[in-house]
């Protein structure tokens, strides 16, 4: 497909001036660059349109031929197609137009400290730990400085030499002439990978790394009233900086074996105590269980089942707190499955006796009630 002609495609008239020309390329590059128009499939075509003409029409020496000769050029092979590979790509044109000016430098810079990475630890714990705190030995697998070579990474004896290719910034800068001016790109040296420094005989124990892995032991301390899935950070006990950055963290998950009598709701405790009929009914002085032994509780008489007790401060200690919760004691009624022909003999006398007096009036209140309810 023949090319348009250039003055039309930057739309300047033939005679336009040098500041004209410029003018017009910047509008129009801003107007159909690829990424303002990512939903336009011709616009990268249209931008490198613009471009081509700019490159001819921007030069006084390559204008005078276009003039001459048209597309081409004094020997018949064309002007060739604007190169992108000066700019770095579309990328860089999009920062001189939207970010630091026409003149400015890309944002790589030579990696500074970095700091080191966090580590999770899981660790699982009884219930009377997490209830009263404990002391744990932990071994944990992690990063630190190489103490064959100080962490440089260089041999004994030696040390890191200077790269000769960036010089010690850990940056190459290329500079090229745009239509916006002089822009300088730098990027990050690749033959020290940013460092600035290159090491010429690596360290035989870390092999160049910096740094090894090795075990640790760490000694925890659990604080009484942590709960599961709640965490312990312990600073700088993780991976190993770099470049003299600090240590990351180590995170502790904790996770809280169940108990076989109590169940944990914040920082109270409840418990299910089972309790005979004549117990109930006549009240009685019961041991109840607690975290630190048992304690004597007396039920009143006429006990019903399912009736909670409160105990205080017989809960969970509270984080970074003396106080405590609570205990919460329900009774249940525990009813005998298997009866002897004479223990059968009592309970219908007891019945007889007491006439069903109370049952039977509970039960035309429930009636009573349901016919309220359903109108029958």
């Amino acid at each position: 497909m023949a090319k348009r002609d250039y003055y039309e495609v930057l739309g300047v008239d033939r005679n336009a001036t040098e500041d004209e020309i410029k003018r017009a390329f910047r509008r129009l590059a801003r107007k159909y660059h690829p990424d303002v128009n990512k939903d336009d499939p011709e616009a990268e075509e249209k931008f490198k349109e613009i471009n081509d003409a700019y490159s001819v029409l921007s030069d006084p020496k390559t204008r005078a031929q276009y003039d001459q000769f048209g597309h081409e050029g004094p020997t018949g092979q064309g002007f060739g197609d604007f190169d992108f590979g000066g700019f770095g790509g579309f990328d860089d044109i999009f920062v001189m137009f939207f970010g630091g000016g026409f003149s400015g430098r890309s944002t790589n810079r030579r990696r500074g400290p970095v700091r080191g990475a966090d580590k999770r630890y899981d660790l699982t714990i009884t219930f009377e730990e997490a209830a009263f705190g404990a002391k744990k030995e932990i071994e944990i697998s992690r990063f630190e400085a190489c103490d064959e070579c100080g962490g440089t990474g260089a041999a004994k004896g030696t040390q890191p030499e200077t790269c000769t290719q960036c010089n010690g910034t850990g940056e190459i800068s290329y500079t090229q002439n745009t239509a916006f001016g002089r822009f300088v790109n730098v990027q990050t040296c690749n033959r020290c990978g940013g460092e600035g420094t290159v090491i010429s005989e690596p360290c035989k124990k870390c092999n160049g790394r910096k740094k090894v892995r090795k075990i640790k032991k760490i000694n925890l301390n659990i604080p009484a009233g942590i709960d599961n899935g709640q965490a312990i950070t312990l600073r700088g006990e993780g991976e190993a900086g770099e470049r003299g950055g600090p240590p990351g963290d180590l995170y502790v998950y904790i996770t809280v074996k169940p108990h076989s009598l109590f169940v944990r709701k914040g920082y109270d405790l409840h418990c299910d105590i089972p309790i005979t009929f004549v117990q109930a009914a006549l009240g009685d002085e019961i041991e109840v269980p607690t975290l630190e032994g048992k304690v004597k509780y007396k039920i009143p008489e006429g006990t019903q089942t399912g009736t909670v007790f409160r105990l205080r401060n017989q809960g969970i200690q509270r984080l970074r707190s003396t106080s405590r919760g609570d205990l919460y004691v329900r009774v249940n009624i525990d009813v005998p499955k298997k009866l002897t022909e004479k223990q059968k003999q009592i309970l219908r006398q007891f019945e007889t006796e007491t006439g069903g007096k109370e049952y039977h009036e509970q039960k035309k209140s429930f009636l009573d009630k349901m016919k309220d309810v359903f109108g029958a």
